[in-house]
């Protein structure tokens, strides 16, 4: 008789923290991997054409139904499914309530978990604490932006708009980047600027100086690597504009929020994506101005290449950098705009991996789902 039992492993935020989640190091280098096979097509997401982020629940402004939330600031609830080959193999999905008033009660905006399934059976795997994870695997795409596009030499860096993304943004460009001594935060709340500083002089005792600046602009002029993370209503005209004098010969500017650029920039710069594909899926159920509606510089770049102010291959792909199949950086004064968008396939890889290292180090508490089930 085949053997029909079921466990899974549940891992806490201390057991994923136990289990390396937050070795930013190596959440870099798993990404950077996951984005080849992304880059390769040995994935799949949501939707028939494999490229949708997720499934979102929206509520709304009213209703007749006692008890129904009803929406605002990030209040949703989402899955986010992917499947991811190469050497991870995995299936898995992300699910996560959302609303900002969970400040008030000492709880972050977002509340994860996320579950790993073996890809061909389906049976649970891990059910794991994803908060960290989640917040890793974004911070870790920057870096491996920093890594390919960056100058070998960049030591000062910009940071727009300090909340909890452009902290693991940072520990991503300090892990590829380890002579950036020099910090400079704007931000529009003088709390989360004063947090921002405490927590990057304790994180990186090595900076020698971390000051903060009174504009964007300040975020930006003399930055080898600008980080600009500002939320933003939708709309163009709300978003922060980068201008061309403000940028330095050879800066990087990694945008992973709403940004505007100046026309003569946009121009100038070299433009890069995480993954091309994901932008022009989202674009495609956007009627018009997609920018306009997702303010991420990669929507912007699907527009120019719609209305014929870009072609294709300006528009470029991380995965073809790092894969060889296009040149990184070629001289010390290009200019790189890059774009970070976010997809279900980064939580699985980094999920496969601390997984791993938990099955490994022997972390997690063991979970029955059957010996045998009721019904097969």
């Amino acid at each position: 008789m085949p053997n029909t039992a079921i466990e899974f492993l549940y891992l806490s935020e201390p057991d994923m923290i136990a289990a390396g989640v937050t070795d930013m190091a190596s959440c870099v280098d798993t990404m950077s991997e996951m984005l080849v096979e992304f880059k390769r097509g040995d994935y799949r997401m949501a939707g028939i054409e494999n490229d949708l982020h997720g499934a979102q629940i929206y509520f709304p402004k009213e209703s007749p139904f006692a008890g129904m939330p009803l929406d605002g600031p990030d209040r949703r609830f989402m899955a986010m499914p992917a499947y991811l080959g190469g050497s991870f193999q995995m299936a898995g999905c992300k699910w996560y309530g959302s609303n900002t008033e969970n400040r008030k009660l000492g709880l972050p905006r977002s509340i994860l978990m996320f579950t790993l399934n073996d890809k061909d059976t389906g049976a649970p795997l891990a059910h794991m604490s994803a908060n960290l994870l989640s917040a890793y695997r974004t911070g870790a795409i920057p870096g491996i932006g920093a890594r390919h596009l960056a100058r070998e030499d960049a030591h000062v860096v910009g940071i727009a708009g300090p909340g909890p993304m452009n902290r693991t943004s940072l520990e991503a460009l300090i892990a590829v980047r380890p002579g950036i001594d020099t910090i400079r935060v704007f931000g529009r709340s003088q709390g989360s600027i004063d947090a921002y500083i405490a927590w990057a002089q304790q994180q990186f005792p090595q900076l020698t100086t971390i000051e903060q600046v009174d504009s964007l602009r300040g975020a930006v002029e003399d930055c080898d690597i600008v980080s600009i993370a500002i939320p933003s209503p939708s709309g163009t005209e709300n978003y922060p504009t980068v201008e061309e004098a403000w940028v330095k010969p050879g800066a990087l500017v990694l945008c992973s929020a709403h940004l505007g650029v100046e026309e003569s920039l946009v121009r100038k710069a070299r433009h890069v994506a995480d993954a091309r594909s994901i932008y022009q899926a989202w674009a495609s159920e956007i009627p018009g101005n997609a920018h306009d509606v997702v303010g991420i510089w990669g929507m912007h770049l699907v527009d120019r290449v719609r209305d014929g102010r870009m072609t294709p291959e300006q528009f470029e792909d991380l995965g073809e950098i790092i894969d060889g199949d296009t040149p990184g950086r070629t001289n010390d004064d290009e200019i790189f705009i890059y774009s970070v968008g976010g997809m279900p396939v980064e939580d699985v890889a980094w999920a496969t991996r601390v997984y791993r290292n938990a099955v490994e180090r022997g972390i997690g508490t063991k979970l029955k789902l059957w010996d045998e089930p009721a019904l097969a």
